[in-house]
């Protein structure tokens, strides 16, 4: 998600959207990542079930309880591009505010 959230940054994210399963388009999630199950992914929401999203050559199809998921570094990111649509279950919040570091304090 570099630029907009680095590895040292520290956010504050909440539960309620994602366990209602209303998560929207453009909302940065942090996520079991797919590949690793002991780590997380913070990555930003670009489609949600029903909707096609436009792949160099095709395109692919979110379906019902998933998400697509893409890094705000498209050029350096493992992202729905790489393991393809995620599922909800793997989506643990949804991040509100950057506290960490206090120069970038502020909404994500």
């Amino acid at each position: 998600m570099e630029p907009t959230i680095c590895g040292s940054d520290i956010l504050l994210a909440e539960h309620i959207s994602v366990r209602s399963r209303i998560i929207s388009k453009g909302s940065v999630v942090i996520v079991r990542s797919p590949s690793d199950p002991h780590s997380y992914i913070c990555k930003r929401v670009i489609a949600g079930p029903g909707d096609r999203v436009p792949i160099v050559g095709s395109s692919s199809f979110v379906p019902k309880g998933h998400v697509w998921l893409e890094g705000d570094n498209k050029l350096n990111s493992t992202d729905s591009r790489a393991f393809g649509p995620v599922p909800f279950g793997l989506v643990r919040g949804r991040a509100v505010m950057k506290l960490w570091p206090p120069s970038d304090i502020g909404f994500v």
